[in-house]
Order: C-alpha cells, then structure tokens, then sequence
C-alpha cells in the first residue's frame, strides 16, 4: 500500500506542466541523439548533464532519465535500418533487425523494438516500484563495514562483466582509485596528490571528467573511421506485428524483460551485457528448434530489446536506494542528484518523496511518450539518420566544452576535460573498457569513507568485517562471485 500510495503522490509531481515538459523533452532528444550512430546515452547525457544544472530535481533527473531510455530506443533504429548500432547495447538488434530491414520487414522490426522495449520497461518500472523501498528500509540498518562490503561485491560484479580482461578492468579501477583521491582527504581534510595547484585541492570535476571519458574520446573514434550513414532503402510500412511475430516473440520478451531487470539490479550489468546475454539465449532457443540465427529471426530484436529497455529501470534500483550506481550512465545520474543537492542512499525515498516518486512516476510517463513518439514518427527519425556525421561532431564538442565550462565556469576543467578525452581515445584504442573506471571514480570516495569508519569503530581492526553478519554475507557473495568466474575462465581454456 505504501508503495501505491508513493507512486500516486509521485504521477501527481510530474503531471505538472513543467515537469511533463522536461519529461517529453527529454524523450525527444533521447531518441534524437540515440538515431544518430556513433552516440548514444552516455555521449548523450555526458554532453548535456550541465543543462539541468538551474532545473530542480525532479525535472532535471526526470529529463536526464528519458533521455536514457529514449536513447535505447533510438539506438535500434540505427542499427536495424543502417547497422550501425547507435549505442554497444544495440550492437545485437542489428545482426537479425537489419537482415529483417533488407527483406522488406524494416516496419515490423521497428514496430516490435518499440513495443517491446515498452513492455519491458512498463513491467521492469513495477519492480521498481516495489522493490526500493523495500531495499531502502533494508539499507537503513547499514553502517560503515556494510556501505564497505557492498561498495567491493559492486566494483567486483563490474570487474567480473567487464568486457576486456580482467588484468586490464583491475588497471581501470586502480586507475579510477588514483583519480578519485586527487584533492582533499575526506576524513583528515589535508590535501592530497594537490602538487601546489589550487585547482587540484578540489579534484577533479566528474562531469569533466565524464565529458572527455566518453564524448570527446567517441568523438575523436567516429572521426577517425568517418561514419557513413546509408539507410536501407525501403519504404517502412506495417509496423504492427502479424500474429506469428507475437507468437515467435512472446517468450522472448518475458526472458528478455526477466534477465534484464536482474542483470539491471547487479553492479556492471546494465543494458549491454543485457542484450548480448540475451540474444545469446535466444540463438541457442532458435537452434535447438532447427532455426537458423542471422536470416531474421524476429526473436532476434524481441528479446535483446526487451532486455535492454528492462536493464535501465533495473539499474535505478541499486542507485536511488542504496547511492550504488551499477553503470557509467546511472554514474552520471548520481553525479547529477548531488548536483541537484539530493543524496542518493536509504534516505533519499524519506527526505526527498518527491524527488524519489517524481523520478518514478516520470520513467511510466517518459515509456508513454516514447510509443507515441516513435510509431508515428519513425519516418522523420529516418531521414535524421542522412545527416553526415562531418556536420555533428563539431557541434557536440562545442556542446562538450560549453557543458565542461558551465560546471563551475573555470577554464581549467575544460582543460580537464580535453585530457581525459584524449586518454579515453588512447584506452579504447589499447582495448580497456571505461566502465570500471568511471565507476571507480565515482565509488572509490564512499569506499574509502566507509573503510575508515569501520576502522575507527573497530578495536579490532578489519575483524570488524566478520563480526557483523550484512558485511560477511556480502563479502562472501563477492568472493563467490570471483570463484564462479575464476571455475568458468578454467573450464574454457581446458576445453581450448
């Protein structure tokens, strides 16, 4: 019943006009920036996190969310009909969405991304919706040795999902560790790595930092293989799905919206690893029933979508009840509440309500906009994707530099930003996949905190972690966690 009641004070913040507004707003350019290839949410967001810096709370997350998931959407439509993914989470609805778009089903591939990518999102919001406030009144029992423990099982989940190798994940963590404790100790408040510079007392600025790490450096990668978007030359018709498209896609979407709200909920999950796992079920689900992946399939766009869009309202989970964002872009949104001057944790669904049901409520609106915005405009969003990338990059970097200045108008997190972009380009050429590091950045500082608070209640030093039995049980699941992965990175070199 508390839940039902939060979620109507939560439709009655956001049915205001101005926070519709932003909400529809953010929808828009979601599925805008999520069309055009080569950007997708996290260029998305990076770039335009400074514009809700004068907006309150509930509009400025409820924008940046939709933006999120107005972005998953748009990404399909680049990959079914240029194969181009717009975003890595879309990477496997090109290989059956754009085979379906030159047979001449590109409307019915377009048709059910959309609808399913709705459901998903509608069915994962519900679990949402109950789920974390469970989770906080839960959280609310935690000290400093459990926000510890939960902090390492997060950052151990992203190291065992992360896409490179493990060596080169711990390197990005590290990394993102060094990062994080350039500036003033949190606990003794002397300054450190500050090397005389005044600039460097404060640290460096995440959104800076944000900025260069994923939109400058996609910037300076896209131009560097000069995106050439083709559409497939058909005319888009029949969007609805016959009957034994519903019938193929039926299971697909349950597996897909069930395995994605799971992966959502665990650090480094999120929606690539989402999709990939997704379509891997359903390439074996088709094989065993004598279907050949690669020709298609329907199933092949139901259920990595579904998996998607359902990872995002499962990601919010972990970061609006406990302040543990599980990918780079929910790092982003928590960057953008403290900006806000909300802190996210337990506490948030007590002392900001409204914030909390608002942001809620806004993700059920924002699903609603996007069904009506992208069935009956898929023709415009199409003739977007004609636009040489040549004309785009130059506008998001000045986007980049005025986002980076307008942080705290200083010139030097420009320079900030230029760098790590320029380190982002050489990591992904090298082969490193960013997501630990950012989420190194943005938890190293609460896992530093909670470790030396633990210290100081313990008189028996880091004993204190098997003394009390939430931070033994997440410890432990952190370790089996590196054991499962361990056993199956053996098991297949055997085999090898």
């Amino acid at each position: 019943m508390e839940s039902f009641a939060g979620l109507a004070m939560g439709f009655g913040v956001i049915m205001s006009p101005e926070n519709l507004y932003w909400c529809l707003i953010g929808s828009i350019l979601g599925t805008l920036l999520g069309v055009l290839p080569g950007i997708g949410p996290l260029v998305a967001l990076s770039v335009l996190l400074p514009v809700t810096f004068g907006m309150p709370p509930v509009a400025a997350i409820a924008m940046l969310a939709a933006i999120f998931y107005g972005a998953a959407y748009g990404g399909s439509i680049s990959s079914i009909l240029v194969n181009i993914p717009g975003d890595a989470s879309s990477v496997v609805t090109a290989i059956e969405g754009n085979r379906m778009a030159l047979d001449g089903r590109a409307g019915v591939a377009l048709g059910m991304s959309a609808i399913c990518s709705f459901i998903a999102s509608t069915v994962s919001l519900l679990g949402l919706s109950f789920l974390s406030p469970f989770l906080a009144e839960f959280a609310v029992r935690m000290g400093p040795p459990e926000y510890a423990a939960l902090v390492v099982l997060g950052l151990i989940c992203a190291l065992m999902m992360n896409r490179g190798s493990t060596s080169k994940g711990l390197v990005m963590i590290a990394l993102g560790a060094i990062i994080a404790s350039v500036g003033i100790d949190v606990v003794t408040g002397m300054q450190r790595f500050a090397f005389g510079s005044v600039n460097l007392i404060s640290g460096f600025n995440l959104i800076a930092i944000v900025i260069g790490l994923f939109g400058v450096s996609e910037i300076l990668m896209n131009v560097e293989r000069i995106i050439q978007n083709r559409p497939v030359k058909t005319r888009i018709r029949d969007l609805w799905p016959t009957r034994k498209d519903w019938r193929d896609s039926a299971m697909p979407i349950t597996r897909g919206t069930g395995l994605g709200f799971g992966l959502g909920l665990i650090p480094g999950g999120g929606p690539i690893t989402a999709s990939f796992i997704s379509y891997a079920i359903e390439k074996r689900v088709a094989e065993r029933k004598g279907h050949a992946f690669g020709t298609g399939r329907i199933e092949g766009v139901a259920g990595p979508e579904s998996a998607n869009n359902a990872a995002v309202s499962g990601g919010m989970i972990p970061l609006l009840s406990l302040g543990i964002p599980g990918n780079p872009v929910t790092a982003i949104l928590l960057g953008a509440l403290v900006i806000q001057g909300v802190q996210p944790g337990p506490m948030l669904i007590n002392q900001y309500p409204d914030v909390f049901w608002g942001v809620v409520a806004s993700m059920y609106v924002g699903n609603v906009f996007l069904l009506i915005l992208n069935l009956p405009l898929v023709g415009l969003w199409v003739q977007l994707l004609r636009i040489p990338y040549v004309a785009l990059f130059p506008t998001i970097l000045l986007l980049a530099v005025v986002g980076s200045y307008a942080s705290n108008k200083n010139m030097y997190d420009v320079w900030v930003m230029l760098g790590f972009g320029v380190l982002g380009y050489v990591l992904r050429k090298l082969e490193y996949d960013l997501a630990p590091l950012i989420l190194a950045v943005v938890l190293a500082p609460l896992l530093e905190q909670s470790l030396r608070q633990s210290m100081v209640m313990s008189p028996d030093g880091l004993m204190i972690f098997t003394q009390r039995p939430m931070s033994v049980t997440l410890l432990g699941v952190a370790a089996l966690v590196i054991a499962v992965s361990a056993y199956s990175k053996f098991n297949r070199r055997r085999k090898t």
